[in-house]
């Protein structure tokens, strides 16, 4: 496994990292990610495998490459539990390595999307990934998640519609 820095944004309270993750395997199998690192969450923004990934295995993408990329980050052993496991705190879902609050769906989470939204752009920070960061979804999937919040009418429309007449 390689895992090289792509590039890296400065913001005020630190920085978002941007990894390339190449794994080989040896019967010729590989699998390149496009990984993001910002606030402590990793999230995977793009995978290309060949041959293609079952779903089982895209799930557990995290746990093969969380260990590399935290050195990479020059994150210290202490920031991760002996048993690998992050600490999941009273109402988070347990499955997998890294525990994240579990997200609902529908109504409910598409106005916590449109919270998380907000109160990112309210600290000055990029709000995409502050929602790609609560839910554990990607870019793309987090996108469609803020979208769906407009429709709903929790946030306002991206563009202002013209009048045409």
């Amino acid at each position: 496994m390689t895992v090289s820095p792509a590039w890296e944004v400065q913001e005020e309270a630190g920085a978002t990292r941007w990894f390339h993750v190449r794994l080989a395997f040896p019967d010729g199998a590989g699998v390149e990610a496009l990984a993001v690192v910002a606030e402590g969450c990793v999230s995977i923004e793009d995978v290309r495998a060949e041959p293609a990934l079952s779903l089982d295995d895209l799930s557990v993408l995290a746990d093969w490459i969380e260990g590399p990329l935290f050195e990479a980050c020059g994150m210290d052993a202490e920031d991760v539990d002996e048993d690998g496991e992050d600490d999941p705190a009273e109402g988070e879902r347990t499955t997998g390595r890294r525990a994240r609050p579990a997200w609902p769906r529908g109504i409910e989470g598409r106005w916590q999307v449109a919270q998380e939204y907000r109160a990112a752009q309210e600290e000055g920070v990029d709000p995409v990934l502050a929602v790609m960061c609560a839910t554990g979804h990607s870019r793309r999937k987090s996108l469609r998640l803020i979208a769906q919040a407009r429709d709903a009418g929790f946030l306002t429309p991206r563009h202002a519609r013209r009048r045409t007449d």
